[in-house]
């Protein structure tokens, strides 16, 4: 009688198993992880809306501050030179545009800005979450002052009075 080389079944299905329990265990550790990462990716977004912002305002004072897309310029088009009112190219295509065409945001956030108040002497930017705990948790906006503040419900942040009663979010 000759003995037989390779595995039985039951091996392999105790190795299928023991795959089984380890990617269980990794996987909503690693989404938790794509998570946080999002998070920082949309504070640091918003951080250089605010520098954008000020640089924008610094740079055209009777236009005050400008909206998400005359902070940067179109997707896939050169930035004017100068730059102008319209396409300042201070930040990101990507950010300006916000994800567009396909309307994904950038990392997993949503951002808006928008400015407000006569002579657009105030603005309000969001990073709010494209899917509310599988792209991030949590919200967050800033105003002139350049505090980011999050909400923890992910909803939108909202306007500009709104954001400034909300917690900033070293606390």
């Amino acid at each position: 009688m000759r003995k037989q080389k390779g595995f039985s079944l039951i091996e392999l299905l105790i190795v299928v198993a023991i795959i089984l329990i380890i990617a269980a265990i990794a996987i909503p550790n690693l989404l938790r992880a794509r998570m946080a990462a999002n998070e920082s990716s949309a504070v640091s977004s918003l951080r250089t809306i605010n520098t954008a912002e000020v640089t924008y305002q610094s740079t055209y004072p009777t236009t005050g501050y400008a909206a998400l897309l005359a902070l940067g310029n179109t997707l896939g088009a050169a930035c004017p030179n100068p730059p102008t009112t319209a396409q300042a190219c201070l930040i990101d295509p990507v950010l300006a545009n916000n994800g567009q065409p396909a309307g994904t945001g950038k990392s997993g956030y949503n951002f808006i800005a928008e400015p407000s108040g006569a002579g657009n002497v105030q603005y309000v930017t969001n990073a709010i979450p494209v899917i509310v705990n599988q792209t991030g948790n949590r919200s967050f906006c800033a105003v002139e002052d350049a505090v980011v503040r999050t909400k923890a419900d992910g909803s939108d942040p909202g306007a500009h009075d709104v954001c400034m009663g909300l917690n900033p979010l070293n606390q």
